[in-house]
C-alpha cells in the first residue's frame, strides 16, 4: 500500500506546484472563505515585519497568530511553500497510518463481540471485513490531500494546515496507546487554536479503552488514568505557553490570540455563523452572545462522549465537525480535516437517509459563495443578507451531514446488539424510531 500512497503525494504535490505559480494564487489567498484574521499569510507576514524591527507583533491589532507559528516561519520564510505542502503531506500519512492501526483494533474488537455472542446471529451483512478495510487508510489520505478545500487551504499559505496536521499526529499517537505524546501533541493543537482541547475526552476514552480501562465514575483505575493524562496534558500545555512568553519576553500573546478567539472583534465576513450575527447586534448584548455561541463549541462534549464512549474514534470526528462549524472563525481547511474522516464510516451508507442532498447543498454552497461576494464586494447588486444567507446554508448542510452520520452508526449499533429483523411482541415487524 506505500506505492499507492507515495502516488497521492506526488499528484497532490504537483498540483500544488503548479497552484502555486498560477495566476490565481494570489486570487485565493485573499478569498475570505479560505482565510480568516487568524490564520491568513499576509497577517504573517505583516507580524514578521514587526518582529524584524524589534517590536512586538502583538503591538497592533493585525497578527493574532502564537509565537510558535511567528518563529517558525521567522527562519523559513524563504520556504514557506515547501513547509505548507510538507504539512499537508504529513497530516495525510499521519491520518493513514492511524487509520490502519484503528482498524486493526475495530477488526479484532468485532471478532471479540461475535465470539462472545454480544452480537445478534442475523448480522453477518453488517459486520467489517478485511477486504472493506483494506484500501480505508488510503481513502482518508487521499480525501484529504486531493480535497479541493485541502487544496486551497495549502495554496493560500493559511496557518489552518499546521493545526491539523498537529490534531493529526494527535491522533496518531493516540491510536497508537502513546499518552505522553498524545497529551503533547494535544496541547500543541489546544495552544494553536484553543478550541482542539474538545478533544480531551475522545482521546482520553480511546486509551483507556485501549488499555482495558473500564469507563466507570466508581473505578479507582479510571479516575487514577485520567489525572495521570490530564496532568500530563495541562503540564505540556504550562511549559508551552511559558515557552511562548521566553520567545518574546512578554504576555502580550495571551489576549492577542486567545481573547481574541473568544471575544470575536474582528468581524471580517467568513464562512462561520459569528461575523454577521455581532455585526447586527447592539453593543451592549454582545457580550452575552459571545458566551451563547462560543458555549456551541463545548457544550456538546460531555453528552456525546457519555453517548459515543465505547466509540472514541467516532466521537473525535464529530468533535473535529462541531469545531468546524462553531468555531468564531472557521475556514474550508478546518472543514477538510472532518471529511476526510468519511471513507471510514462508509459501512453506514445503507443507513444514512439524506445524504444526496446534503452533498448537493455543500457542493452548490462552495460554488455560490465566490458568486455571492462578488455580487455583493464588487457589482453592488447583493447585499451581506445574501453571502450570508448562503454561509447559513452551508453550516445547515454541514449539520444535516453529522447528523445523518451520527443517526446512521447509533442505528447499526442497535441492529449489531438486537438483529437487523426487529419484531414486537405480537409477531409483527416493527419500525425503528432514534429519538
Amino acid at each position: 500500500m506505500a506505492a499507492p500512497l507515495i502516488l497521492v503525494l506526488v499528484v497532490a504535490a504537483t498540483l500544488r506546484a503548479v497552484l502555486y505559480r498560477s495566476n490565481i494564487a494570489e486570487f485565493i489567498s485573499e478569498r475570505v472563505e479560505v482565510v480568516s484574521p487568524l490564520n491568513s499569510w499576509k497577517r504573517v507576514v505583516e507580524g514578521l515585519s514587526l518582529l524584524d524591527l524589534e517590536v512586538s507583533p502583538y503591538s497592533g491589532d493585525v497578527f493574532h497568530e502564537t509565537p510558535f507559528i511567528i518563529y517558525l516561519f521567522h527562519f523559513l520564510i524563504d520556504y514557506a511553500e515547501l513547509v505548507f505542502m510538507i504539512t499537508d503531506g504529513l497530516t495525510a500519512v499521519a491520518l493513514y497510518f492511524a487509520v490502519k492501526n484503528y482498524n486493526k483494533n475495530l477488526f479484532k474488537r468485532q471478532k471479540l463481540m461475535i465470539e462472545s455472542s454480544r452480537y445478534a446471529a442475523d448480522v453477518a451483512e453488517l459486520m467489517r471485513t478485511p477486504m472493506q478495510l483494506q484500501y480505508i487508510p488510503l481513502k482518508v489520505a487521499s480525501f484529504y490531500l486531493l480535497n479541493p478545500f485541502t487544496i486551497l487551504s495549502c495554496v493560500a499559505k493559511s496557518t489552518c494546515g499546521i493545526t491539523n496536521a498537529i490534531i493529526a499526529l494527535c491522533i496518531l499517537t493516540t491510536v497508537h496507546g502513546s499518552a505522553f505524546l498524545s497529551a503533547i501533541f494535544l496541547a500543541l493543537a489546544t495552544y494553536q487554536s484553543l478550541y482542539p482541547l474538545t478533544l480531551f475526552a475522545p482521546t482520553l476514552l480511546y486509551l483507556l479503552q485501549r488499555l482495558y480501562i473500564p469507563v466507570r465514575l466508581k473505578s479507582r483505575i479510571f479516575w487514577s488514568y485520567t489525572l495521570q493524562y490530564a496532568f500530563m496534558y495541562l503540564g505540556s500545555l504550562l511549559i508551552i505557553i511559558c515557552l511562548s512568553f521566553f520567545l518574546l519576553n512578554s504576555w502580550d500573546f495571551i489576549p492577542s490570540v486567545y481573547g481574541f478567539i473568544l471575544s470575536v472583534p474582528d468581524l471580517t465576513p467568513n464562512i462561520g455563523l459569528f461575523w454577521y450575527f455581532f455585526a447586527e447586534i447592539f453593543e451592549h448584548f454582545s457580550l452575552f452572545f459571545v458566551c451563547v455561541f462560543q458555549i456551541n463549541v463545548f457544550f456538546y462534549t460531555i453528552p456525546l462522549a457519555v453517548k459515543l464512549k465505547q466509540h472514541p474514534m467516532f466521537l473525535m470526528f464529530v468533535q473535529l465537525a462541531i469545531i468546524s462549524i462553531f468555531k468564531s472563525y472557521p475556514t474550508v481547511g478546518d472543514v477538510a480535516l472532518y471529511m476526510a474522516f468519511l471513507p471510514m464510516w462508509s459501512h453506514l451508507y445503507r443507513f444514512l437517509r439524506n445524504i444526496f442532498v446534503v452533498t448537493c447543498m455543500i457542493i452548490v454552497c462552495s460554488m455560490l459563495f465566490p458568486v455571492l461576494w462578488h455580487l455583493w464586494i464588487y457589482a453592488g447588486s447583493a447585499n451581506s443578507n445574501f453571502y450570508y444567507a448562503i454561509t447559513l446554508v452551508f453550516n445547515v448542510g454541514q449539520i444535516l451531514l453529522v447528523s445523518d452520520y451520527f443517526y446512521a452508526f447509533l442505528r447499526r449499533e442497535h441492529h449489531l446488539v438486537h438483529g437487523l429483523c426487529i419484531r414486537k411482541k405480537d409477531g409483527t415487524e416493527a419500525t425503528l424510531v432514534l429519538k
